[in-house]
């Protein structure tokens, strides 16, 4: 059973900023936001965190939302006018909150209909909507950690565990990092996806057993126990 959750991800002081904030936002534009292993609250070292949103914002610039027919679109909308207006609130509500609404070109918070324009939230804190509860659309939340012990407690700060990842030039730290997230799936320099050979599913409120590969095969099976 897969009950989603806030996916974190790790953005640590040594990853290679320009690439993990394209793919910060390519993945939390992928179908409108509307993915439940998405990363969700982006957690990053305060060493590269001004650099990281100045990347972030330069991707945020260039994305054109509109007609998902039209080839040059880069975001569709959602999947329904109460989903944009719910997300809306959660955005307001984090706003009051404390979080900080960063503009960037083309920022239109006034589209109409179930499209909604990606928006990018920075000092988001334990306590917000943003960092407690999921918000599933077009949203990147920043969270600045002070240093590595300090974005590992951030990411497990949720009572929520399905996926995370972790970005850094050093593998072995990645590793060592991803063993310290409690989730049911980790990345290292990428997300945890959903691949037919890999198992897939969280802990804590996130859900229980695991669906694909071996594992998921088995929940649909009835093993036999003949004793003497």
């Amino acid at each position: 059973m897969e009950l989603s959750g806030i996916d974190p991800m790790l953005v640590l002081d040594d990853a290679d900023v320009a690439s993990s904030a394209e793919k910060a936002v390519s993945l939390r534009i992928r179908n409108a936001g509307q993915v439940c292993n998405s990363p969700k609250r982006i957690i990053v070292d305060r060493k590269i965190v001004e650099r990281f949103i100045r990347e972030v914002v330069g991707h945020l610039d260039n994305i054109k939302v509109g007609d998902p027919l039209d080839e040059h679109t880069a975001m569709g909308p959602l999947s329904s006018v109460d989903a944009a207006k719910s997300i809306k609130t959660q955005l307001d509500k984090s706003i009051r909150q404390g979080a900080v609404l960063v503009p960037y070109k083309g920022y239109d918070p006034t589209r109409k209909g179930a499209f909604l324009m990606p928006a990018l939230l920075r000092n988001v804190e334990p306590g917000m909507e943003a960092f407690d509860r999921e918000i599933f659309g077009p949203v990147l939340s920043i969270v600045t950690a002070r240093d590595e012990a300090h974005a590992i407690e951030l990411a497990n700060n949720s009572r929520f565990a399905l996926g995370a990842s972790v970005f850094t030039s050093d593998k072995k730290r990645g590793e060592r990092v991803a063993r310290q997230v409690d989730a049911g799936m980790v990345g290292i320099n990428t997300t945890a996806g959903s691949t037919p050979e890999l198992p897939y599913g969280g802990t804590k409120d996130s859900g229980y057993g695991r669906e694909l590969s071996d594992y998921g095969v088995h929940e649909f099976t009835n093993p036999k126990l003949i004793r003497f």
